[in-house]
């Protein structure tokens, strides 16, 4: 093998390394958001219960809607039906990173 194709190789092991660092940065980011914005009320975990009977477990998110779909509501301010819902409003990096927290848990059931 010649030392420039080593050398992109190497480069593109790099690259797959940071990426997935990145993503499992993210992913730790999400989680403490939801720990830290949604877990007084809402289940946010692969097996507990929400403390708030009509909060729905974040693992069964996906079911209602694509995940993905909430981006804009939580940029703006979700709202919803109920008082007890406060308004929450995300930055766009710490929406990102609670989007793919709720992603990570759709394998879950």
């Amino acid at each position: 093998m010649k030392a420039s194709s080593l050398a992109r190789l190497a480069g593109l092991f790099c690259l797959s390394i940071g990426s997935v660092a990145a993503q499992e940065s993210d992913l730790a980011g999400g989680k403490e958001i939801a720990e830290e914005r949604c877990a007084r009320c809402h289940a946010i975990g692969r097996n507990d219960e929400s403390r708030m009977r009509q909060a729905p477990a974040f693992r069964s998110l996906h079911r209602r809607y694509p995940v993905e779909h909430l981006a804009e509501a939580l940029a703006e301010g979700i709202e919803v039906g109920h008082e007890a819902m406060p308004e929450i409003v995300l930055e766009p990096q710490e929406i990102d990173r609670l989007i793919i927290y709720l992603k990570s848990l759709e394998t879950v059931e």
